[in-house]
């Protein structure tokens, strides 16, 4: 090694470093106040801590936090009844950028991997209050009952320190806010601000006014004690509803909650609430709030949540879950991926736990909550495989179904194969006709149902999926011979206005239906699908043409009529087989404005002819 090696350590010039902290440090600039209040939720933590572990003598005290605004004097103070500081501690802590007292009392008192809910590690939050703020002051004495110390800091970090008469164990930090960021001396501002970040810090928090005729506030604005950190077993219905309307000010009642407790090695809490969703376009994105030792980081959480998961409500406390300085944004890492998985896990676990043991209400709650687990079981295939046993099917008489129940009942009928409906209303003419052979019809009304179709046929292999207008099922199938009739074809062809329109004979068991309008179920499925793109990405609808094919039933009266007619008067064949094709059309879809006139028109001429 060479002799002319020379080493040393990289320093700082505050006179450079502060304009930096004032602009860059956060990416928000609100989020000073948290900084402060969560450095004085230590110092009261701290101190507890110390009682605890018998390193001080217990009292009664009643611990707090005090935020005062003061809008004459354009401060902002945060007062504190904790561990308080020496002239020394201060020194090493506050003037010695990125130290981080925090750190060294959890090395000290807790050993490796502890925290005890001690929030500050970074030792910059302090420096926070210079974004906002063109001086700082610190009044402080500490438990040791060592002299008091004022200590003020201008923008540029220079800074003085002095013995004070602080009589009180604690700290006060006085923010003397910029011309720029007066706002902040709203009160309305603040007491947002503190909702936001602080409202479920374990510390009491107080807030006063100095302008206000009610200055103090008579009750902590927080609630030390959120319900994600009771016992599920201790909490009640109404109270998940209360903790739910109070968090988000939504007043609809959530379909269900789950309340997780995960211990080592995730060691994280939370309550997660599903929403009612009016429709299926309606914004799916959720809120999941992030709080790390009760201090509000965040409302987004993709990182943690995947994007499937995301139209839940809630909060999750993680203590342990790695952040960045501003606590703002979340590294991709083992332990996030973990966290996400549990999630999933409870999420599944809930369905099948409603489904098996509260099979009524999960009921009463599949539609709501249907397309969130179609779409999460299209996105992941392992949800699907948690969750499989609790997909339901709706099915047309209002009852539901597991998909196995459906196949199982359909096992003598249409072993595989599950028929449904994409509109109650307009395909009623096919329902009747496959309830009155004993077939259950299960509804897909949703642009999304395609694609959950196309993706169980995937997964299962053992099941396909058919829209009742698809095709003609066995059972709806009568007795007789099935023959072509070319010049019934070239009639129907020419009445449609498709040369190319597939038409076959059938005898049907309903013999009331002269003509079925049959739609191929890869056309359909495809059409949906785009529809749904249209209406999700906010693009002009792509029209996919559809292929249809006429099912003429050759056990209809109506049948023999129209072969007599076509060989003794042309023209009365031509207006019945019309009027056939329009009603099948109008079984399988709504009429268009031409298709609709040429309709009425030749009912008229039917009803002059009788």
């Amino acid at each position: 090694m060479s002799d002319n090696i020379k080493k040393g350590g990289i320093s700082v010039d505050t006179e450079h470093i502060f304009p930096i902290i004032k602009k860059w440090l956060y990416s928000e600039k609100d989020i000073f106040l948290r900084e402060i209040v969560s450095n004085a939720t230590d110092a009261v933590t701290k101190y507890k801590r110390l009682q605890s572990l018998g390193q001080i003598p217990s009292d009664e005290c009643d611990y707090r936090i005090t935020i005062s605004l003061d809008k004459d004097a354009a401060t902002i103070s945060v007062s504190d009844n904790g561990i308080g500081m020496s002239a020394e501690e201060l020194e090493t802590y506050i003037c010695n950028i990125a130290l981080s007292g925090a750190f060294e009392f959890i090395q000290k008192y807790e050993g490796e991997g502890g925290s005890n809910g001690i929030i500050g590690h970074f030792g910059l939050g302090f420096y926070s209050a210079f974004m906002v703020s063109d001086q700082v002051e610190i009044y402080t004495k500490s438990f040791t009952d060592a002299p008091g110390v004022h200590w003020v800091c201008d923008e540029s970090g220079s800074y003085s320190t002095e013995p004070c008469d602080k009589q009180d164990r604690g700290t006060t930090v006085i923010m003397h806010i910029t011309e720029q960021e007066r706002e902040y001396l709203d009160n309305a501002r603040l007491s947002g601000m503190l909702r936001k970040y602080c409202a479920f810090m374990p510390v009491e928090i107080y807030f006063e006014d100095a302008d206000a005729e009610n200055s103090a506030s008579s009750a902590p604005i927080n609630d030390t004690t959120p319900l994600w950190q009771a016992n599920p077993s201790d909490c009640t219905d109404e109270q998940y509803k209360d903790f739910y309307n109070k968090v988000f000010t939504d007043f609809k009642e959530p379909l269900f909650h789950i309340h997780i407790n995960a211990d080592y090695p995730l060691n994280f809490k939370g309550i997660l609430y599903f929403p009612r969703i009016s429709s299926e376009y309606e914004s799916i994105e959720g809120q999941v709030k992030l709080y790390y030792n009760q201090v509000f980081v965040a409302d987004n959480i993709k990182e943690v949540i995947p994007d499937y998961l995301l139209m839940l409500r809630g909060v999750l406390d993680c203590p342990e879950l790695p952040l960045n300085v501003s606590r703002s944004y979340l590294q991709n890492n083992t332990y996030v991926t973990k966290v996400g998985a549990h999630i999933v896990k409870k999420v599944a676990d809930k369905l099948n736990s409603l489904c098996n043991l509260e099979r009524e209400q999960y009921e009463r709650i599949w539609g709501d909550i249907r397309i969130f687990v179609e779409y999460a079981s299209i996105r992941d295939r392992k949800f699907y495989e948690r969750i499989k046993g609790s997909l339901l099917l709706s099915l047309t008489d209002g009852s539901c179904k597991t998909i196995d129940q459906y196949l199982e009942d359909a096992k003598q009928k249409h072993e595989g194969v599950i028929y449904y409906t994409t509109d109650k209303a307009l395909q009623a003419q096919y329902i009747s006709m496959y309830t009155a052979q004993g077939i259950e019809v299960a509804v897909f009304e949703k642009s999304l149902d395609a694609q959950f179709m196309s993706a169980l046929e995937s997964y299962r292999g053992d099941v396909k999926f058919q829209r009742i207008d698809s095709d003609v099922a066995e059972a709806l199938k009568g007795d007789g011979e099935v023959t072509d009739q070319p010049a019934l074809t070239e009639l129907f062809r020419k009445v449609s206005g498709n040369a190319e329109l597939g038409v076959t004979y059938q005898p049907l068991k309903d013999t009331s239906v002269p003509a079925m309008l049959n739609v191929s179920e890869e056309s359909s499925r495809m059409a949906e699908m785009m529809r749904m793109y249209a209406m999700t990405s906010g693009n002009s609808p792509m029209q996919f043409p559809l292929e249809y094919s006429l099912v003429v039933n050759t056990g209809s009266s109506l049948y023999q009529k129209l072969q007599s007619l076509s060989e003794s008067d042309s023209q009365k064949a031509e207006l019945i087989a019309r009027q056939i094709y329009a009603l099948s059309v109008l079984a399988q879809r709504k009429l268009n404005a031409s298709e609709l006139k040429e309709f009425l028109a030749d009912s008229f001429s039917l009803l002059e002819l009788l």
